[in-house]
């Protein structure tokens, strides 16, 4: 399974977990069977609220699943609506993330579980 998590640095497994996918200054792309991580520069990263266009943001990557500590409700719809799964996780590192992934106890998200702010990346 191919994972997508917004990241601060481009440090692979060890990379630290972004707070919220649009403005995530990367994604770091992780096969979870592998372990073998690709970096995407975010070109979105100042977008406007409710003008995040997650598909454009993770380009050609075409990850099974998104797992941030926050995300829009724009963005989860439109994930969601191509067929990507969404997962909320405090996860520390991208490490982290594909653990709690790989144990199954994430939840998928809803829009009812959206950020509903922009104040920085601390949308948990």
């Amino acid at each position: 399974m191919k994972i997508c998590i917004p990241t601060e640095t481009k440090n692979g497994l060890k990379a630290e977990v972004y707070g919220h996918f649009g403005s995530a200054p990367y994604f770091t792309v992780c096969d979870t069977e592998t372990l073998k991580c690709d970096i995407i520069d975010n070109g979105n990263l100042d977008h406007e609220h409710g003008m995040c266009n997650p598909l454009k943001a993770v380009g050609n990557a075409k990850p099974d699943a998104v797992v941030a500590g926050g995300l829009g409700a724009g963005a989860i719809n439109g994930l969601r609506a191509a067929g990507i799964k969404v997962y909320l996780s405090p996860a520390a590192t991208v490490e982290e993330a594909v653990k709690a992934v790989k144990s199954g106890k994430l939840k998928e998200a809803d829009p009812m579980h959206a950020c509903g702010h922009h104040g920085g990346h601390g949308c948990h």
